[in-house]
């Protein structure tokens, strides 16, 4: 490991987690790897708990350092990447990637809808009920994202708890009750994690308490909104990818 220069007019802290970022980088420090402690890093570049504190807490700030309770600090693993602008499930975009993805439903019910669901499904909610159906997503054995799905009855009449089980949300809708899925539409934005959320995603929230927030109307070939999912997806190890062309 390269060692601080005292000399230099650049703060201390800022050295040192340049020297910590670029061993990750260089993958002398491996991902999911242990980092030297904060009092072997204050020995070894002799500064103090506060600078070695502040070089570490910025890195897990930006996504390149995890902390575990009691444990200790980890290095990263690389961020799990979307491309915001092709139409598939949380299964099919995680499984082209060559992921293992597994699934703890935490709510299906079948309810009578809100105003605001209603008017973004386009259906009367004095007649017309939908199921919403609760998940905590997790790739790799990794909890990454909570989500939030609500569809018409109508659009999958008899859906049971064992279909959402053993496939995939879009894959049921197109193959089991024969509807081309066309088109979405998507809103992200930056959300504070609640402690539930947290404790769910495994997120210690002093460390990050920051998510991203996805919600997304699904729409057949025939304009009719199929499906309303609310996503919250972990901002340390996910990032947004986009091809951008002149």
């Amino acid at each position: 490991m390269k060692k601080i220069n005292k000399d230099s007019p650049i703060p201390k802290y800022y050295q040192l987690k340049e020297i910590l970022r670029e061993m990750i980088e260089n993958e002398e420090l491996k991902p999911g790897e242990a980092i030297p402690t904060e009092m072997e890093l204050c020995q070894y570049h002799n500064v103090s708990r506060m600078t070695a504190r502040k070089a570490i807490q910025d890195l897990v700030y930006q996504g390149l350092l995890y902390k575990e309770q009691g444990k200790g600090t980890y290095v990263a693993y690389p961020k799990e990447r979307r491309n915001v602008f092709q139409l598939l499930s949380f299964t099919e975009e995680m499984k082209a990637n060559g992921k293992q993805v597994d699934n703890q439903i935490l709510l299906f019910e079948k309810k009578v809808p809100n105003k605001r669901e209603s008017e973004i499904l386009e259906i009367d909610n004095s007649i017309d009920l939908i199921y919403v159906i609760k998940r905590l997503r997790i790739v790799d054995g990794l909890p990454l994202a909570i989500e939030m799905a609500h569809i018409p009855e109508k659009v999958v009449p008899g859906l049971a708890r064992k279909d959402i089980e053993e496939h995939s949300l879009y894959g049921l809708i197109e193959k089991k009750y024969g509807i081309k899925l066309s088109y979405g539409k998507q809103s992200i934005q930056p959300v504070v994690l609640t402690s539930y959320e947290g404790d769910l995603m495994n997120i210690n929230l002093k460390d990050n308490n920051l998510g991203l927030l996805f919600e997304r109307i699904t729409y057949s070939e025939d304009d009719e909104a199929i499906e309303y999912t609310k996503s919250i997806y972990r901002s340390d190890i996910y990032k947004l990818e986009y091809t951008l062309k002149r």
